[in-house]
């Protein structure tokens, strides 16, 4: 029985794939759009970011890396090319599987941290307390009644794809890995005395 993941294949072509630069550059602003719109609900959020202004962040996740300035504002923009970084967050999980069910399972993924102790502790305030409000953005687009609808049914989507994940078997990490056509090692029963 072949035990591999069915997600196996799309692992490997999301590390193989290689985006244009123009879509790079696209994801990236949009990005930093969605970053600042969800700053933009927190005041609080703003004037913690507003102390470290001038700072640069890079993160990298795999083969994507993106640098962010902080502005005077207390927002964020993409910083230059030449811009030195203060900060290097680099998410330790290659696997976008791994940081799906991390995230799913409410954790944040494993994250490498270099640079500003300071800095890093007021970004890791802002993901423990930033929360973006998608229901109210909807309300604004489609009323209160479907938004709230739609955001009842999204979050019970997610509880069930969280239980079915719960619920998932775990690879053992003692156990030996299960080729395509070969029959797994069993050890052999105990002769009783």
């Amino acid at each position: 029985m072949n035990n591999t993941s069915p997600f196996s294949f799309l692992q490997s072509l999301a590390t193989r794939f290689q985006p244009p630069a123009w879509a790079v550059d696209e994801g990236q602003q949009k990005l930093v759009l969605l970053l600042n719109h969800v700053l933009m609900q927190e005041k609080e959020a703003q004037n913690r970011l507003l102390r470290k202004k001038g700072s640069v962040v890079h993160v990298r996740w795999g083969v994507f890396a993106l640098d962010l300035l902080i502005t005077p504002a207390g927002l964020v923009d993409r910083a230059p090319a030449a811009a030195r970084p203060d900060l290097l967050l680099a998410v330790a999980a290659e696997s976008p599987g791994v940081v799906l069910q991390s995230v799913l399972a409410g954790k944040a993924p494993p994250v490498k941290i270099e640079g500003d102790v300071q800095l890093a502790a007021e970004l890791g305030w802002l993901a423990d307390n930033l929360r973006w409000d998608v229901e109210e953005d909807l309300s604004r687009l489609i009323g209160d009644v479907p938004a709230h609808t739609l955001g009842s049914a999204a979050r019970q989507g997610l509880a069930g794809l969280r239980q079915f994940l719960a619920q998932a078997p775990r690879p053992s990490s003692s156990a030996s890995p299960v080729q395509p056509g070969v029959p797994p090692v069993t050890e052999p029963p105990k002769a009783s005395a």
